[in-house]
């Protein structure tokens, strides 16, 4: 019997505290066509999905919280309550698919079955057809989560190897150096200089963490200032997605030595700052605190189900109304984010919780979930995905759309996958509070495009150097 996390089990609690919201998270692959005899279809990806030891387990709660729930196989596992069909109405375009995608992404998912859903798509034009998977967030991070979705694909020990997230930034980037132990030595001379600076690592150390996490703290308790973009939300969802060409991130990254993330959230930042605008609200330093999760995930860790993620809480520059200074900014922010402790508190916040008594830490994050959450506006998580265009029951993976949740009074979420040769931004938005969800998309390619043209230009600030590939590019 395996038992959750704290951490894992936390998003079941998070879900708990609010009716209105589901947190799952997801991903929609549009395919080429003609999409295979149902019956076949799911004969062959069920094969592939029972080989995902969660996807055959329910949660097992314990009586009145005295431990972390338990992954248990179902005895009643029945496929055909996971794999459903759709089709959608004419004309089958990318709006009807975001609009079944919110649809189909709304509901919570039954505690009494495993948690996930397949759903098959016919019916898109250009003789296309679609899979969404949908899967609790309890289940794994967007990293974990990726990984398992490369089971599905055709040759999938290879892709495994070789596509899918198998050297994120996060996985080569040293941790923060701490200090050690000297080498042990018989002269007495070096025992004061060896204990003074192991004194200094450490006081550094804990300093840098505790910098950290005060500004952390600080990100979750300050007020976002009445930001309409925050609030309660309702139990509907709009989605939308755009994507744009990794050549022309490239460019920008080349051009102004930043990494593909700072380019994505420099166009979030943009397309936010015309929605705040859209709304009658003059953006401020302050009006986007964002929560930016960062993957503290190993190498050796891809396989495992579950979550490792910290994070960073930036603002995002709108109150900037040109395109490259929000891209500079973000890159100066991010970068102190980084050397002020932010992901090395966080990662410790997360560590610390497993050395809780369940009954406690479930406990309290029940409650902190539950409380209204005023400091945060939005969520932009990226996730590396496949580096190569993937095959699925023989058919070409065309797109892929990452599915962000919304929670925790945030009306809107942002989720960047890296595919093939494209940059994905899909969207999430509670459907009452944020209806402008495809001009927020189209804001992003917007400033994508933007910054391309001001790559192009000549000018200072250029850099020649040479770009990381994208899914190591996660920071």
């Amino acid at each position: 019997m395996e038992r959750l996390s704290a951490f894992d089990a936390g998003f079941l609690q998070a879900e708990d505290a609010d009716r209105h919201v589901s947190l799952a998270v997801g991903a929609v692959s549009v395919l080429e066509g003609p999409m295979p005899d149902f019956a076949e279809l799911v004969a062959g990806m069920g094969e592939r999905l029972l080989r995902i030891p969660r996807f055959r387990q329910v949660v097992r709660p314990q009586p009145f919280d005295i431990g972390a729930p338990a992954w248990v196989d179902d005895p009643d596992f029945d496929l055909s309550h996971h794999v459903h069909f759709a089709a959608l109405p004419h004309p089958g375009d990318d709006e009807a698919l975001f609009r079944f995608t919110a649809e189909a992404m709304e509901p919570r998912l039954d505690r009494e079955r495993p948690l996930w859903q397949c759903w098959i798509i016919e019916g898109l034009a250009h003789d296309r057809w679609a899979m969404l998977m949908k899967v609790h967030h309890s289940i794994g991070d967007g990293i974990a989560t990726m990984h398992i979705l490369a089971g599905l694909c055709d040759g999938a020990a290879e892709a495994n190897g070789g596509t899918y997230v198998d050297a994120i930034r996060a996985a080569h980037e040293p941790e923060p150096q701490g200090f050690s132990l000297p080498k042990p030595t018989l002269n007495p001379a070096r025992w004061a200089a060896a204990a003074r600076d192991i004194a200094t690592a450490a006081v550094k150390t804990v300093g840098v963490t505790v910098e950290g996490a005060l500004q952390i703290v600080n990100g979750l308790i300050r007020s976002g200032g009445g930001s309409p973009l925050l609030g309660p939300v309702s139990t509907m969802r709009r989605y939308s997605a755009v994507h744009v060409p990794m050549a022309s991130v490239e460019t920008v990254c080349q051009a102004f030595d930043v990494t593909i993330n700072d380019v994505a959230l420099a166009a979030i930042t943009d397309s936010f700052r015309a929605a705040l605008l859209r709304r009658g609200e003059q953006p401020r330093h302050d009006s986007l605190r964002t929560l930016v999760p960062v993957s503290v995930r190993s190498n050796d860790a891809l396989g495992t189900a579950d979550n490792r993620v910290s994070l960073m809480l930036p603002y995002l520059p709108v109150d900037k109304a040109d395109r490259v200074e929000q891209l500079r900014t973000v890159h100066r922010r991010l970068t102190r984010a980084k050397a002020g402790g932010q992901r090395r508190a966080g990662n410790a916040a997360v560590a610390a919780i497993k050395l809780v008594p369940y009954a406690l830490s479930s406990r309290t994050v029940r409650t902190l979930t539950g409380l209204p959450q005023r400091g945060v506006v939005t969520l932009a998580t990226n996730v590396p995905g496949p580096r190569q265009q993937m095959q699925m029951m023989g058919r070409t993976v065309l797109h892929m759309y990452p599915i962000p949740p919304v929670a925790l009074r945030l009306r809107a979420g942002v989720a960047i996958l890296s595919y093939h040769d494209e940059l994905v931004f899909g969207i999430t938005t509670d459907f009452d509070t944020f209806p402008d969800v495809d001009e927020l998309a189209f804001g992003i390619k917007k400033a994508v495009a933007c910054l391309v043209s001001a790559a192009r230009r000549p000018g200072p600030g250029r850099s020649g150097l040479t770009l990381l590939h994208p899914s190591v590019a996660y920071l």
